[in-house]
């Protein structure tokens, strides 16, 4: 089938999966008051790239029926920009505040099913190839997949590589006629509620004698024995003026327990294979999704600036240091920008016929993101100060009494009427202080990994040849 309309989308979430929130097991996702806005919101996604098919559509290689790009398996540099604008528009929609949206996992599929040679290694062709048809059936089906990359770790003391016979950890317990039982639990499934599918693939190496653990596979989030526990609940009631961005675009976050849950002999891509499972992350994963990220990052950066200059504008604010602060955040979105264009412009081929962007400069972003995201929230904060609490609701203005008098004592400097002052500031706080906004602070901390476990990386991965050059004339410099 071709790519779905959000009507389609929201339809696909009326199934048997078991989601709870709070202490409530939720019957109907796409009708829940928790889920309902970003229901609606994701549907959006599904409905934008048909609106715009020049940016977003392009024919199945095989069926020619039309697919979403961001199941593109780039070939070429022209294949990565015509990615890129299919992300960017996307990105647009949710101004970055979403994450996991659906392109996140169809770049991450289109790019192992490219290098489907690296897991086919060490006897796993079977894996392999049931990969590949798994990501054909992803992007026909147009599916909304999310994932559970990481153990969870019950005691930090014992380090973070799970040890043989740990019970919390996700691992094979069985096999049947149909396919391997699997039991234990898995961290954090972003998208949960609104996915069609889970997939579980390598995240942290295992150690020898964890066979069992080396699992990799994609099953329907209706499976029996799947059991998502999910955060509280941070949105708000679908209200576009009040709520602009908590109001559609809590994407959620949910921990997994695979009670005894079944999986296929064909959703299997790994089983048991532990080369294979410690091997495909490691070299082209990384710099092929993190075309994705980078781009969801730079325009979230670039709404912030644009958010934060209006916000200052409306109090007619723009002395030096309010300057400075905005053109802080200008630099962060910029950089990203240059880090991304630098990337895909040295892009080349890592294997098997296929092109992912350069890592280093995406490695370099990734290390510092952890600390520019919640400075851009500190920074429209301090801009806005207490106008961020004084930002009336729709009700509010609806008031015939209350009007009159909202519309003299908070208007916005110049000519800037009080209603339009009152939608910036309480956009400002959406994103800087809400609920939803402290979620997003958080998550963009451990995106990828901490900061500092993305700096570590950064230095163990790092081309020396020119630096030690340019020590070591000095160092061997004789008089």
């Amino acid at each position: 089938m071709p790519a779905r309309t959000g009507a389609q989308f929201l339809h696909g979430l009326k199934d048997s999966r078991e989601i709870w929130v709070g202490s409530e097991k939720v019957r109907d996702v796409a009708d829940h008051p928790a889920f309902a806005g970003a229901a609606r919101g994701l549907a959006g996604v599904f409905d934008l790239q048909l609106a715009h098919p020049e940016d977003c559509m392009m024919p199945d290689p095989e069926t020619g029926e039309q697919i979403s790009v961001s199941h593109l398996i780039p070939r070429s540099k022209q294949d990565l920009a015509r990615r890129h604008t299919c992300l960017e528009r996307i990105a647009e929609y949710t101004v970055g505040v979403m994450g996991r949206s659906p392109d996140y996992m169809n770049v991450t599929y289109a790019g192992f099913a490219g290098r489907a040679d690296e897991w086919g290694a060490n006897g796993n062709e079977q894996g392999a190839e049931n990969l590949v048809n798994y990501q054909k059936y992803l992007r026909r089906n147009d599916i909304s997949l999310t994932h559970a990359l990481l153990h969870p770790i019950i005691d930090k003391g014992m380090g973070e590589l799970i040890d043989p016979g740990n019970d919390v950890a996700l691992r094979k317990v069985g096999e049947t006629e149909h396919g391997i039982i699997v039991r234990g639990s898995r961290v954090l499934a972003t998208l949960a509620p609104f996915a069609d599918d889970l997939a579980v693939y390598p995240g942290y190496p295992l150690k020898p004698g964890c066979e069992d653990y080396a699992l990799s596979f994609c099953i329907p989030m209706g499976t029996p024995g799947l059991k998502f526990i999910c955060r509280d609940n941070f949105a708000q009631t679908r209200n576009l003026y009040d709520f602009p961005l908590s109001g559609r675009f809590d994407e959620q976050d949910a921990f997994v327990i695979f009670d005894d849950v079944e999986v296929p002999w064909d959703r299997l891509h790994i089983n048991g294979n532990p080369q294979v499972y410690n091997q495909v992350m490691t070299n082209s994963w990384w710099p092929n999704i993190m075309q994705q990220t980078m781009i969801r990052a730079q325009t979230k950066l670039e709404f912030a600036w644009g958010l934060a200059t209006k916000m200052v504008e409306a109090v007619n604010g723009v002395q030096p240091a309010a300057a400075q602060m905005l053109g802080e955040i200008w630099t962060f979105a910029e950089f990203t920008r240059s880090c991304i264009e630098k990337a895909e412009a040295n892009a080349y081929e890592f294997g098997n016929g296929v092109w992912f962007p350069q890592g280093a400069p995406l490695y370099a972003l990734r290390a510092t993101l952890p600390t520019w995201f919640p400075r851009v929230n500190e920074i429209i904060r301090l801009l806005g100060s207490h106008n961020l609490f004084a930002a009336p609701s729709q009700a509010l203005f609806a008031d015939k009494n209350l009007r009159p008098l909202i519309d003299r004592y908070m208007r916005g400097a110049g000519d800037m009427t009080a209603e339009a002052r009152s939608r910036i500031f309480r956009l400002a706080w959406d994103f800087s202080g809400s609920a939803l906004a402290s979620r997003n602070e958080h998550y963009e901390r451990f995106y990828l990994a901490s900061g500092a476990r993305n700096l570590q990386f950064c230095q163990m991965l790092a081309d020396r040849t020119r630096a030690d050059k340019l020590v070591n004339r000095f160092l061997t410099e004789v008089s």
